[in-house]
């Protein structure tokens, strides 16, 4: 009787088990909600007023007054900077002289700064104008931030004192160069009649020409132009004169034994600017440079041919 009552009840109880199997296997499909990605616009950059220009990640004062072809002191004279090494990304600031300002430009061809002629008396010369006899900060090593740096005026501390030169037999003033060659709206000369006894490489660090000589020789200026640095800033130059002459061309006198001009100092063609020297160098000699845009050339193939 028992057995027979659970064989009737079994295929019920499969039944039911089979039905709750089912109920707990079926699957249910997860809502799908379709993500609609925002696009992001960004915003117009803002547009900086005339004669002005908005700074820039990256940007420093020499970058900003080279690209705009002021000088720093200018820069520095219409903008209140309360620290000028720490610009602020976002402010505008003024690149062009403020209204009622006339800012001289620079002309290759233009008058330049003469000492008026006496009555005929002898007068002693005047000794030279106070240049730059060390960077703030050391000497920097050369690199083309160092020299651009350098170009544009940055000025660092006195280093230790140096020993005082060996005197030198006075050397007879040889004449400046007289020939001359046009490039680019620019007069050019040598800057001084040594031997050549380095030339240009762009693919070395030989950015310019090496004009071998003795101590005490005259260094000319090779164009007219305005010294934009007069000391010693970078390393491996000595004391080195930077002339700019326009908008594009710069030219650099290195290893010189004394300065003979400042910054700020227009000079003519032919004006002699220093004494060649051996400073920064195993010899004397000057080492001479043309930079068009920044980017050193080679000076060659502006100068005359000898």
């Amino acid at each position: 009787m028992k057995v027979r009552h659970l064989l009737k009840i079994t295929p019920l109880t499969c039944l039911a088990l089979s039905l709750t199997l089912g109920a707990c296997t079926t699957r249910v499909a997860a809502p799908v909600s379709d993500r609609v990605a925002t696009e992001t616009i960004p915003a117009t950059p803002r547009a900086a007023q005339p004669g002005h220009y908005i700074v820039q990640p990256g940007d420093t004062l020499h970058k900003i007054a080279q690209q705009h072809g002021v000088s720093l002191a200018d820069l520095t004279e219409w903008n209140s900077f309360e620290n000028p090494d720490r610009l602020e990304v976002g402010r505008e600031i003024r690149v062009a002289p403020p209204e009622g300002v006339v800012v001289q430009p620079i002309s290759p061809d233009g008058p330049v700064e003469v000492t008026p002629i006496g009555d005929g008396s002898q007068t002693p010369s005047p000794a030279p104008p106070d240049v730059k006899s060390g960077p703030i900060g050391g000497v920097q090593p050369y690199s083309d931030e160092a020299w651009a740096a350098v170009r544009g005026g940055g000025a660092s501390p006195t280093p230790p004192t140096a020993p005082e030169p060996t005197p030198v037999e006075p050397v007879t003033p040889a004449a400046a160069p007289t020939e001359s060659r046009r490039v680019d709206g620019i007069s050019w000369s040598w800057p001084n009649s040594g031997k050549l006894v380095g030339g240009f490489s762009q693919s070395s660090t030989r950015k310019g020409l090496d004009l071998a000589g003795d101590t005490g020789e005259p260094v000319y200026a090779a164009a007219t132009g305005k010294v934009v640095y007069a000391g010693t800033g970078l390393r491996g130059y000595g004391k080195l004169v930077i002339i700019k002459h326009d908008s594009n061309y710069l030219s650099a006198y290195a290893h010189n034994d004394q300065l003979m001009v400042k910054e700020g100092q227009s000079v003519s063609k032919g004006q002699q600017i220093a004494t060649l020297g051996s400073t920064d160098s195993d010899t004397p000699k000057l080492h001479f440079e043309i930079r068009r845009q920044g980017k050193p050339v080679d000076p060659s193939r502006y100068l005359p041919a000898r």
